[in-house]
């Protein structure tokens, strides 16, 4: 088994598990919030919710990005990844507002709450987000939907520790107002995890170049190919979250482009730079014809 079928098969379980056990966690968290009046188990279960609905969008991108190409779909659904971490993005803001519009009604109106129930419960989604952002730990460098679930889970547990914190707070002192404080940190806390993610996905939506991928370096390293007189026409957007392309036009002689030429930088621009998938036109300098993409000269 190759080792890209392991990562995939443990990610599998990852997600299984992560879904599971989340989803429960957050009926619980809900029915107590709701029980003892507290706007910040309540807003704390309203973004576990949208976390487990991240990790099931991530889950079915991960499935559908390795289908089979078809006729119609010459790189399968690839993409897939790059589109269900934007999605997982736009959630994370959708969630910030719903904290901050509950959170402000509270400020304005405390309403008294058990802080033992908080610290209980909320203690319990420290160690649950805990857990099930470590499983998705390893993949984060190099997913990026990966990464949106590990942020998501990640975000979850220092949110749950912000809230135990509040439960401690208000057993000692009583203060009620520091239930919806928290839950306003709550919102600053998906705020800076999902300004990233949203960046990131966005770039890749609009097939810019992946944040991994130097373009100088690549343009040095192809004009440096003996007999390269020139390089234009260079592309460079991810195909996935973990798979990138290129194309790019080569002008030099025929004579010294060849197939294993075309098989050294291939397995250079993956090795070097990430670079899965190039496409390389060679084009002969000497021909009468110009190639439209080639940058005009100025007349003399």
């Amino acid at each position: 088994m190759t080792d890209t079928h392991v990562h995939a098969h443990a990610y599998d379980r990852a997600f299984k598990v992560g879904i599971a056990v989340n989803g429960l966690y957050v009926l619980i968290e809900a029915g107590c919030g709701f029980a003892f009046n507290s706007v910040a188990l309540i807003s704390d279960a309203g973004h576990n919710m949208s976390d487990v609905l991240a990790l099931g969008l991530a889950w079915g991108a991960t499935f559908l990005s390795h289908s089979r190409p078809t006729e119609r779909r010459t790189y399968g659904m690839k993409r897939a990844t790059v589109l269900a971490s934007l999605v997982s993005a736009v959630m994370l803001c959708v969630a910030l507002g719903a904290v901050i519009w509950e959170s402000l009604a509270r400020l304005a109106e405390p309403a008294s709450t058990n802080g033992r129930t908080i610290i209980l419960v909320a203690g319990a989604g420290v160690i649950i987000n805990l857990v099930t952002a470590i499983m998705f730990m390893s993949g984060r460098h190099h997913d990026l939907n990966i990464k949106s679930a590990f942020l998501h889970m990640a975000a979850d547990a220092a949110v749950s520790l912000g809230v135990v914190v509040a439960g401690l707070i208000i057993v000692s002192t009583g203060w009620l107002w520091v239930d919806p404080i928290v839950a306003l940190a709550v919102a600053a806390i998906i705020f800076i995890s999902g300004l990233g993610l949203l960046r990131e996905s966005l770039d890749l939506a609009m097939d810019a170049v992946p944040d991994h991928v130097d373009v100088g370096a690549v343009r040095a390293y192809l004009d440096g190919l003996p007999g390269v007189d020139d390089v234009h026409h260079l592309h460079i957007w991810a195909m996935s979250t973990t798979e990138t392309a290129l194309t790019v036009h080569l002008v030099m002689q025929s004579a010294q482009a060849d197939d294993e030429l075309l098989q050294s930088v291939s397995d250079t621009l993956e090795r070097r730079f990430g670079i899965q998938h190039p496409t390389i036109q060679i084009e002969d300098g000497n021909s009468k014809t110009r190639c439209v993409y080639t940058p005009a000269t100025t007349a003399s």
